[in-house]
């Protein structure tokens, strides 16, 4: 039984594609927290750790992923084709479900906010920065792209 665990310990351990997915992720948040701090003049941990902003990791983590699955696997085959379909689904999902969510969480803000000034009750604020604009998820799958071409 041991040795079956140590073999699957270092098949994952070598899954080239694995870590081309993971490098893009840490790259592309890492940028989304420098490009967060020439902004706003200031770190925000949450940055690293909480969804929307420039560039889109969501998008350039699947896209280095179907870009990896395709490299390892081909182009043409099977595997590649669901990670092409998960791929879209989680970017349908920033952009747009994730984004509408948000611009209606900033309307709630403001109604919670005339009520505060009302004098009336106060509830915490909805998160508003939860999708990504077009152009943020543009940027995350060039970027998913050529991380997963340069790492591979």
């Amino acid at each position: 039984m041991k040795a079956v665990t140590k073999d699957i310990f270092v098949a994952f351990v070598g899954n080239k594609v694995f870590f081309v997915t993971l490098y893009a992720w840490l790259i592309t948040q890492t940028l989304k927290v420098i490009i967060g701090v020439i902004r706003e003049r200031r770190f925000n941990f949450r940055w690293f750790v909480g969804t929307g902003g420039m560039p889109s990791s969501h998008a350039a983590t699947v896209s280095a992923l179907s870009t990896a699955v395709g490299l390892h696997s081909g182009f043409g085959s099977g595997l590649f084709v669901v990670a092409i379909t998960f791929s879209a689904i989680v970017i349908f999902d920033a952009q747009g479900v994730r984004r509408a969510s948000g611009k209606q969480a900033e309307v709630l803000n403001k109604m919670l906010e005339d009520i505060y000034w009302k004098h009336r009750i106060r509830e915490d604020q909805l998160k508003e920065l939860l999708g990504h604009a077009p152009l943020e998820v543009i940027v995350g799958i060039a970027a998913g792209i050529a991380l997963a071409l340069l790492l591979w």
